[in-house]
């Protein structure tokens, strides 16, 4: 089984790459594969809706998204982790997530999702909220800990101290793996469930 970590913090090796490493311990104890990839470093543009990626199953800005697509096809579970930027994720981050989830053609039903906000102090939630709402738009579970996935820190390195959200993290890891495998379990005994044709309307017609 293979998890995607994508790390949306411009500083390598800060706050929310310890929270990574903390739930990457789970998932290699576990016998999970994982890849971690940062890209809020990144010159990354958002969607201009061209909708060129509806005929060539790809997006139109051949990028990191595009190299991130056969890993999201290929992966059982996918964490998205951000700092907190006025209560909101890192705007890298949200550009390519609006270009990936959009720009890729195949199902992504029962891959479970996981998202991790990073903050001096507030605005966890509202940005917690932001991520899981790429996971819920196309049937993934989302995995949950046992308390909304932040970890507290500024400075880089801080994020050590703050022993509820590394626990948090381990937690949010193992619920995350039980649910990866008990899917596993259920699409070998169920398959996955039945998908009506997609009905698209608006609001003017």
């Amino acid at each position: 089984m293979k998890v995607l970590m994508i790390n949306g913090s411009p500083r390598k090796d800060g706050n929310t790459a310890l929270a990574f490493d903390e739930m990457k311990k789970i998932f290699l104890d576990e016998g999970i594969e994982v890849e971690c990839v940062q890209v809020g470093h990144m010159a990354i543009r958002g969607c201009v809706a061209c909708y060129s990626c509806t005929k060539n199953g790809k997006c139109a800005f051949d990028d990191i998204v595009n190299e991130l697509a056969p890993k999201l096809l290929e992966c059982d579970g996918l964490v998205l982790g951000s700092p907190v930027y006025y209560a909101s994720a890192n705007a890298t981050l949200i550009a390519l997530l609006d270009r990936l989830f959009y720009s890729t053609p195949f199902p992504k039903t029962m891959k479970v999702g996981a998202s991790v906000a990073v903050a001096r102090r507030g605005g966890c939630s509202a940005t917690f909220d932001e991520l899981n709402k790429y996971f819920t738009i196309c049937g993934m579970p989302v995995a949950s800990s046992q308390y909304w996935n932040s970890v507290h820190g500024r400075d880089k390195g801080d994020a050590k101290d703050d022993l509820e959200g590394l626990q948090t993290m381990r937690t949010l890891a193992h619920n995350m793996v039980f649910l990866m495998k008990s899917i596993a379990l259920g699409k070998e005994k169920f398959g996955l469930p039945e998908k009506e044709p997609t009905v698209r309307t608006n609001f003017v017609k």
